[in-house]
């Protein structure tokens, strides 16, 4: 029995470094947007912007020197509901006076959804006088190709929170029940 156990425990031992490994790579920043697959790691860098940390985001917040973009999708109503089914939208929880612009962080967007991305930083913002922080939820590369793709509209206050709302709410910071800015496609 102890020769069976100092095995498995050799053998766990061994494996260990390449069980971690793949855990601790980072991952690339690509050139393009993320064209899939958004709920997945994301990397600690996105070119041209300020990466922030909950804390970071926290105190921006506390100090009004920012502008909180939340780019969550927002769940469409089922298409071939029967007349007079009552549809309620889930609730998206996010930072008290973020501007929610969803579906609005997919790697490829309609010319309509793109106008309505404009014209939500552009309000929001007041131009590029405010830093803007992007965010949706942890692991979602939604936020970061909203991000990457304010810097292409020529946006220079730049920032992406990659922690996003579950970060947010993990820290027991406030959230409110969100809704999408005027003028959606």
């Amino acid at each position: 029995m102890r020769f069976s156990f100092a095995r498995i425990a050799v053998c766990l031992i061994a494996l260990a470094p390449v069980a971690t490994a793949g855990q601790d790579a980072a991952v690339p920043e690509p050139d393009g947007y993320r064209m899939e697959d958004y709920r997945a790691p994301t990397p600690a860098t996105l070119k041209g912007a300020r990466v922030l940390t909950t804390a970071e985001a926290a105190d921006l917040w506390r100090a009004g020197g920012a502008v909180f973009i939340d780019v969550m999708p927002q769940p469409p109503r089922p298409a071939g509901l029967p007349p007079g089914t009552i549809w309620r939208d889930k609730p998206r929880r996010n930072i008290p006076g973020s501007t929610w612009l969803p579906d609005t962080g997919y790697g490829a967007l309609a010319a309509a959804t793109e106008d309505y991305l404009r014209n939500g930083l552009a309000q929001a913002s007041g131009g590029d006088r405010k830093l803007l922080v992007f965010y949706c939820q942890r692991e979602c590369w939604m936020s970061w190709n909203a991000a990457k793709r304010a810097l292409r509209f020529g946006y220079r206050n730049v920032a992406w929170f990659p922690d996003g709302s579950d970060g947010w709410q993990e820290a027991g910071l406030p959230v409110v029940e969100g809704h999408p800015a005027p003028g959606r496609p």
